[in-house]
């Protein structure tokens, strides 16, 4: 191993969930609002693979106006949650950075980044999505969970181009957080940036804003598809 975690803030103190064999793939995933990195370390471990590890790093706390301006653990600022909500650009954009400078680690220390997947769960989702479609380079997957796509009035203009990005998309058919009307939404979104057929997107009876069962073994066939 070569490179520095403490030069990648974000990897100072993520959570990681190893691989049992050599680790040749690496999955970064995001969590929500209010979480940490420790929150889906059971959920990912049940669907681990021998050779890809997961990294989860926690998001620092800053004052989020959704929420009355109390501060939490936040990607960035949340203005409200629908299509139509103002959104905090700036803090996107930094968040994305930040992300990225995790993938350029992972590369200098022999993961390239077309054996990396971004995923996420709402806020998380959304900002593995806007990462992952505006790096420069093409990554193996997203696993975009209960969310949405941030800045969408700025795609398809603002993509790299990688149109050949495999998506999967869930969402809870419950969710009172999320609408589904808005995963939907961006769905269809997505299929102006992306080949249609590259993007899945998978609805859940009776799930709130949260994960299942089904949904998880979902994200392991997914990544098992394509981090072989």
């Amino acid at each position: 191993m070569c490179g520095n975690n403490m030069s990648v803030p974000l990897l100072a103190d993520a959570v990681t969930v190893s691989g049992n064999e050599k680790e040749t793939a690496a999955v970064i995933f995001l969590h929500g609002l209010g979480d940490s990195g420790f929150g889906w370390v059971d959920s990912l471990t049940e669907i681990r693979l021998p050779h890809v590890k997961f990294i989860c790093p926690h998001a620092a706390k800053i004052p989020v106006t959704l929420n009355l301006n109390t501060a939490m653990p936040a990607w960035f600022d949340l203005m409200g949650l629908g299509p139509d909500s103002p959104e905090d650009e700036l803090g996107i954009k930094k968040a994305a950075e930040n992300i990225k400078a995790i993938i350029e680690h992972e590369g200098r220390n022999g993961i390239p980044p077309n054996r990396i997947m971004l995923g996420g769960f709402s806020q998380g989702g959304a900002l593995s999505l806007y990462t992952a479609l505006t790096y420069q380079h093409e990554l193996a997957g997203v696993v975009a969970l209960s969310c949405w796509l941030p800045l969408h009035r700025s795609f398809p203009s603002a993509s790299s181009g990688h149109t050949n990005l495999p998506i999967l998309q869930c969402h809870g058919e419950m969710d009172a957080v999320v609408p589904l009307q808005f995963g939907a939404m961006t769905a269809e979104k997505l299929k102006t940036i992306v080949n249609p057929h590259v993007l899945t997107f998978k609805t859940y009876r009776n799930l709130p804003h949260s994960s299942c069962p089904q949904e998880m073994k979902d994200v392991k066939e997914f990544i098992k598809k394509h981090l072989p």
